[in-house]
């Protein structure tokens, strides 16, 4: 798998080629090309800011020279009023990044901001907070790098980095056990190392895992338990796997799984809830 920056770069690339094409012709109508400028990102509304590292990896792949001053950090608490950062460029680069720069910075902080609510609801317990795969095509780099900068953990990224064994997967493949023992054959001729997850959905479910996934299965996900399930689930698990709670868990219930003592929740509205938030880049004369 190619590293986050490769990864980030070649998001970024792509992005500019969508948005620009064979040019930014309103640019290229009225201003020379020679004229350099200075613009800054204008914080408009509170939360949490997410994106400043990526903002200047887009300038400086977009164009050279430039000087980025940074007055925040990712993961900073922002108010309404504040400046993230100052950027020194070519004009033509600053107006073709501009677009850019926004919708990733807007879409990362209300992520970033949602994540951290999450985040703190549960501070004084253990469980930790997990994205999910529900992302958005092409831009889960930034998705899931967004969730962390709130302070959640970052899940599976993609379908090749674990084996979850879902309802599903389950259900074709002839139930619990028959899924554990070939998924846990593959592994070993595959891909030694490969972690297995399996789904269930059931008390019955819990107790057949722990019976085929000895030795096998590192973490079992409840789908859709209640807390009160969950709690019954943790004691059959009896800490001999990693345990995950999954399904209907929002910032009015988070508090009561958290209390059951499961080790993590995954929340898939930490990425597909959040809202963007207000951000805007100006030009500094």
């Amino acid at each position: 798998m190619k590293s986050y920056d490769e990864q980030l770069e070649h998001l970024i690339k792509e992005a500019l080629a969508e948005d620009i094409g064979d040019g930014d012709h309103s640019a290229l109508s009225c201003i020379p090309a020679d004229k350099r400028g200075k613009a800054v990102l204008k914080i408009k509304q509170d939360g949490v800011l997410a994106g400043v590292e990526v903002a200047e990896k887009i300038f400086k792949i977009a164009g050279h020279p430039i000087i980025f001053i940074p007055y925040r950090k990712d993961g900073e608490v922002m108010t309404a009023g504040e400046k993230a950062f100052e950027v020194e460029a070519f004009v033509h680069t600053i107006l073709s990044c501009e677009r850019l720069v926004l919708n990733c910075m807007q879409r990362m902080s209300g992520i970033a901001t949602l994540t951290r609510q999450y985040v703190e609801k549960i501070s004084g317990y253990g469980t930790k907070i997990l994205d999910t795969r529900k992302t958005t095509p092409n831009f889960r780099l930034l998705e899931k790098e967004a969730v962390r900068i709130g302070g959640g953990t970052n899940h599976r990224f993609g379908l090749f980095d674990m084996i979850m064994l879902k309802d599903n997967h389950i259900d074709y493949a002839g139930g619990i056990e028959p899924a554990i023992e070939k998924a846990w054959r593959y592994v070993l001729q595959n891909k030694p190392g490969l972690k297995i997850e399996v789904e269930t959905r059931s008390i019955d479910d819990v107790k057949k895992v722990c019976l085929a996934g000895q030795g096998k299965v590192f973490r079992v996900m409840f789908d859709n338990f209640t807390p009160e399930k969950i709690k019954e689930a943790l004691l059959i698990v009896n800490h001999e796997f990693e345990t995950e709670a999954s399904g209907g868990i929002n910032l009015g219930n988070i508090v009561a799984y958290a209390d059951t003592g499961v080790d993590y929740v995954s929340i898939g509205g930490l990425i597909h809830q959040a809202k963007g938030l207000d951000l805007s880049l100006k030009a500094e004369l």
